[in-house]
């Protein structure tokens, strides 16, 4: 079942809620969460290794000697209302969006 809407000016529009978004790709710059009034995803810490240490709560948090990199991290997808706006502001193009019938409950 697709869910599309009317805009105000007649067009038709269809959300595209994000589902994921690419740890090797994302650089963490921050400008999807910035956008989003969802608070759909935040920043965690990245290990040498690639393990997600946790999410960095805007402190000086170098989860004790560990942090590597900080990538955005999808922790609340359900709160997506598929405006696109993280897209749009996304350097690296590195986020999966799906329409409603494509994406999991």
């Amino acid at each position: 079942m697709r869910s599309t809407f009317t805009t105000r000016d007649g067009s038709i529009w269809m959300p595209e809620y994000l589902t994921v978004i690419d740890g090797k790709t994302c650089i963490g710059c921050g400008r999807c969460f910035k956008v989003c009034s969802r608070e759909v995803m935040h920043l965690h810490g990245v290990d040498d290794a690639g393990e997600i240490l946790g999410a960095c709560d805007g402190e000086d948090d170098d989860f004790d000697g560990e942090l590597n990199r900080m990538i955005m991290v999808v922790d609340h997808a359900g709160r997506c209302i598929g405006c696109g706006a993280c897209a749009r502001v996304c350097p690296k193009n590195c986020q999966t969006h799906g329409a409603a019938d494509q994406v999991a409950a």
